[in-house]
């Protein structure tokens, strides 16, 4: 089993994020709070409650070098909150937004931070030492809908969004005076900022999630058909692919490797995804134990079958006994899982541990270490 620790903190977990040395986890127990927990002698004793924002917070990230949590909400704002001495202070951020904001992430350098709204766009924000605080620059009239995912790419000056317009874009977020010419050298091309490198039009429904792998070399976003893009090569000619699973839609994608994916969404249940040598990607199994339940046990079950009875009846005019039965859901979750984040252990190039979250209140710790099928792919 991958699973090693299960922790019920809540009845519902919009999202959480570790400190730098995994010994905290802050996430929102679906309101406008954000809990702070410590394993102390064996047991999760809560540390803190930062109260600033007045509805769900609906982003956390904890940055790894400078120990800053930022937080976002369907407030419309945003605070970044320094701990000093026993107590976390809050620095408000200016976001200028009429909507709710709805994702956020630190940048690798931590020297910038990205926040996904449904007012279309994307805030770049950053702190301005002259007159400390931080601010940001906005980029607006790209997308379609509400900006749902963010992701930043190694060199620490490339975006990729997703958006419930279903397209994932690429934008440049380079921004003189915080941001130093040689990671724009090194971006595909000479562009300001704001300027939309590429546009992905591979999903014809919403987009979720959205993952760069460690080398930045290839792209990963999730829809909410059942489906799983990748990208290679990113640019003016990207080579991308699809990869079409029959159950339901995920909501947030992990690269574990270069070669291998976990993708988490209404299934429950994490979901493997991998490359061969030739770089074809294919679903490859649950990483979780599927729950089997008897047949009928669960209404949602029998509604379905007798759902696919009656339409096969009322289409083809005869029955269909043989209809495949309903899959039982889920396993150590029971809703959907609406966050994955990584375990970084130091001295190690790949992830070998992350965590899950979701609507049912568990925060679950994963371990790859000793998935004998899944170590060709590492």
């Amino acid at each position: 089993m991958a699973a090693v620790a299960v922790h019920q903190f809540a009845q519902c977990i919009t999202c959480h994020a570790w400190s730098p040395d995994h010994s905290m986890v802050a996430f929102c127990p679906n309101n406008n709070e954000v809990h702070i927990y410590k394993m102390i002698q064996d047991k999760w004793e809560k540390l803190h409650v930062l109260q600033k924002h007045d509805q769900i917070v609906s982003g956390i990230d904890w940055s790894a070098r400078s120990n800053r949590i930022v937080t976002v909400s369907h407030d419309r704002n945003s605070y970044v909150w320094n701990q000093e001495g026993p107590d976390w202070l809050p620095t408000l951020v200016i976001l200028r937004l009429n909507r709710a904001a709805l994702c956020v992430q630190w940048s690798p350098k931590e020297n910038k931070f990205a926040v996904g709204s449904g007012a279309k766009t994307v805030c770049i924000c950053y702190y301005e030492q002259e007159n400390n605080w931080w601010v940001s620059k906005l980029i607006r009239k790209r997308h379609d809908s509400s900006v749902t995912g963010v992701a930043w790419h190694p060199n620490n000056v490339l975006l990729a969004t997703t958006s419930t317009d279903g397209k994932c874009r690429i934008f440049s977020t380079f921004i003189k005076g915080v941001d130093t010419k040689e990671s724009k050298a090194s971006t595909s091309s000479d562009s300001k900022f704001g300027e939309q490198i590429v546009q992905l039009d591979l999903s014809f429904s919403w987009a979720f999630g959205v993952k760069w792998s460690p080398s930045g070399n290839t792209l990963a976003y999730v829809g909410h058909n059942s489906m799983i893009y990748f990208v290679d090569d990113v640019g003016p000619s990207p080579l991308a692919q699809n990869v079409v699973f029959r159950d339901l839609p995920l909501r947030d994608v992990l690269f574990v490797t270069e070669r291998m994916v976990i993708g988490v969404g209404f299934d429950c249940n994490p979901m493997v995804f991998a490359a061969d040598k030739t770089g074809i990607w294919t679903f490859i199994r649950f990483l979780g134990e599927r729950k089997e339940s008897a047949s009928g046990s669960k209404s949602g079950s029998q509604f379905s079958e007798a759902f696919g009875k009656l339409y096969s009846q009322s289409k083809h005019g005869m029955s269909n006994d043989a209809i495949e039965p309903s899959r039982a859901r889920g396993g150590i979750h029971e809703n959907c899982i609406t966050c994955i984040m990584p375990l970084k252990q130091p001295g190690l190039s790949r992830i070998t541990r992350f965590s899950t979250s979701g609507l049912d209140g568990k925060v679950v710790i994963w371990d790859l270490e000793n998935q004998e099928d899944l170590s060709d792919y590492s």
